[in-house]
């Protein structure tokens, strides 16, 4: 750990000057000195372990919480496909709007015109299993009726009340 004061400033001030370089706010801009090494190794918790804790506390006060749009209906584009043996298909991906709990029937819309409609039986996220998904969530949405083979990247799932197909566009006459 470095001991000297002024080194701690000129690299502060070299941050700051950086900051401000890609047109953030620099001057304003909030340091905790500390040590994560001596925070993992429980070696001086007065620079390891209390000023990790202060770090978090200034993200919590000053990075604000994105607003997640769940009042919209469902949407989740498909990233990729997995099959489970004896259980079925998962399906990831980032959810983009609304809210999943298994037990809901979705859609999935692909190439053509055909829709298929299928009933949810499982939602995780890294390995932890979810009552539900919310916009934002990065899921793996285990799905029964769907084979791996039917499904592929650019896919969408929808709630099925959500979708409506028309084949006329709305501003030619």
């Amino acid at each position: 750990m470095i001991r000297d004061i002024e080194l701690y400033e000129l690299v502060e001030m070299e941050t700051r000057e950086i900051l401000t370089q890609y047109e953030y706010d620099g001057k304003e801009a909030k340091f905790v000195r500390g040590s994560a090494l001596c925070a993992c190794n429980d070696q001086e918790p007065e620079l390891g372990e209390n000023r990790v804790l202060e770090l978090l506390d200034m993200m919590d006060k000053f990075i604000p919480v994105p607003k997640r749009p769940i009042d919209k209906p469902f949407m989740m584009p498909i990233e990729s496909t997995f099959t489970i043996a004896g259980r079925g298909t998962v399906i990831t991906g980032t959810i983009e709007q609304g809210k999943i709990k298994s037990g809901d029937e979705v859609e999935l819309v692909g190439y053509s015109r055909k829709t298929n409609r299928t009933t949810i039986t499982g939602i995780e996220t890294f390995r932890k299993s979810l009552d539900y998904g919310e916009a934002g969530d990065n899921v793996g949405v285990l799905v029964r009726a769907w084979q791996r083979e039917e499904v592929f990247r650019g896919f969408c799932m929808f709630f099925f009340v959500f979708l409506v197909f028309s084949n006329k566009w709305p501003f030619l006459t």
